[in-house]
């Protein structure tokens, strides 16, 4: 009987542990399902005349974003704080001001330091080097990546070797802070989408990746990248994404990129993390400018969301 009674009991706890296990397994999921297809955030240069202007202090620029516009994350331009990246006590400035407002500092836009891929060895080797402090800036601030421009000169071949050599030789300086590097679309050959693929594919490192930008395609000498194609070919490596902006019609559309195709090649890339308003119009007011590109695309989401639940 005793026996029995036993058997009994640890059939119950069994039964009772495997339904644990399922509930436990079925929390995650749910709340991945509950997750929006992507989140929201806010890159500085959207603000730069403002900033240039003096109307707005770099250090305000993080409780702004969450203050102003109601967004939780931000990406930094270095332009704004370029002669501070070693300074300990200002960066403890920003990221104290960001962690008060409850804003995460993503990456920082690090422009102005050299060409990665210069055709002389020595100079690329002090570009290399002078992106280091931005490295160290970022692991301080907490963000994930810095963004670096991919330029040199030369024919497409010329190029991609000798900005591969460059990069490479960052990412793994940046990988011991255990900081991403990425390279956005911003001019030259980086504007075009296959060269972008084929320098991820030859510097293959795990700390290397894109942060492709709707509307940086200008190949130079009056030629364009078709931008749909240039963005799928770099998100399968991206770790971030910038919606640019320009203006809008009267029912809200941006004029020059479709919002709806372009945000579908991010989805369906599966990418999951921020995509940053980058508002770079003149037709409104730069705070105008930034709640314009967040209704598109809080409203694309939402389409986007709905006919992926449809069955």
């Amino acid at each position: 009987m005793v026996q029995c009674q036993h058997a009994i009991d640890r059939r119950s706890l069994l039964k009772a542990l495997a339904g644990t296990a399922v509930l436990a397994a079925a929390r995650p999921l749910r709340a991945r399902a509950s997750q929006p297809l992507f989140r929201i955030s806010l890159a500085e240069w959207s603000l730069h005349r403002t900033l240039f202007a003096g109307q707005l202090d770099h250090l305000d620029f993080a409780p702004t974003a969450r203050r102003q516009f109601q967004l939780d994350a931000v990406e930094y331009v270095n332009s704004f704080f370029r002669d501070r990246a070693t300074d300990r006590t200002y960066l403890g400035q920003m990221k104290r001001r960001a962690e008060d407002a409850g804003v995460q500092s993503l990456l920082i836009m690090v422009d102005g330091e050299g060409a990665l891929g210069d055709p002389d060895e020595a100079a690329r080797k002090k570009a290399v080097e002078n992106h280091y402090k931005w490295v160290e800036a970022a692991r301080f601030l907490g963000c994930h990546s810095i963004r670096v421009n991919a330029h040199s000169q030369g024919s497409f071949d010329e190029q991609l070797a000798r900005t591969a050599d460059g990069l490479r030789r960052l990412v793994e300086h940046a990988a011991q802070a255990q900081i991403n590097v990425l390279v956005e679309n911003h001019g030259g050959l980086s504007s075009h989408g296959g060269w972008v693929r084929e320098l991820m594919q030859r510097v293959d490192h795990p700390r290397c990746g894109t942060l492709p930008d709707f509307g940086n395609f200008d190949l130079g000498g009056s030629q364009t990248y078709d931008r749909y194609r240039g963005v799928a070919e770099m998100m399968p490596f991206a770790r971030a994404v910038s919606a640019k902006s320009h203006a809008f019609d009267a029912d809200g559309n941006e004029t020059r990129i479709d919002y709806r195709r372009m945000l579908k090649i991010v989805v369906d890339a599966g990418y999951r993390g921020y995509v940053g308003i980058e508002y770079e119009g003149r037709g409104l007011p730069e705070a105008d400018g930034i709640r314009a590109t967040k209704r598109l695309l809080e409203r694309v989401r939402d389409e986007l969301s709905a006919a992926r639940s449809q069955p």
